[in-house]
């Protein structure tokens, strides 16, 4: 029979585990680019935007394509900080993956 104290300890020493995790999580930054690096996005590991670069050629174009490009950027950022997010989740869960449909922390 498993001694539950044993059990709680385990679950306790998880839980710090994930706060550590949660914290370095935060601490991530990123960089998405778009436009040959014309448009660069930095977001943190809350995915807030924390940066955005413009190159100055790239003003020259048309308010559309701006769009797009910032788009692209962010959009590159956010899978880039879903990777890191998951290699940081893993050093805790051994390399055993989440369930389906778990979103950390977005």
């Amino acid at each position: 029979m498993t001694d539950f104290s044993k059990v709680l300890e385990q679950a306790k020493n998880m839980q710090n585990k994930m706060k550590e995790t949660q914290e370095s999580i935060k601490k991530i930054e990123v960089e998405g680019i778009a436009g040959g690096g014309s448009i660069k996005i930095y977001l943190n590991g809350d995915g807030e935007l924390i940066k955005l670069y413009m190159a100055p050629e790239i003003m020259k174009e048309n308010k559309e394509i701006l769009e797009d490009l910032i788009i692209a950027a962010h959009g590159d950022a956010k899978k880039k900080i879903k990777i890191k997010a998951s290699e940081e989740l893993s050093k805790i869960t051994g390399g055993i993956p989440l369930p389906p449909g778990f979103k950390w922390p977005f």
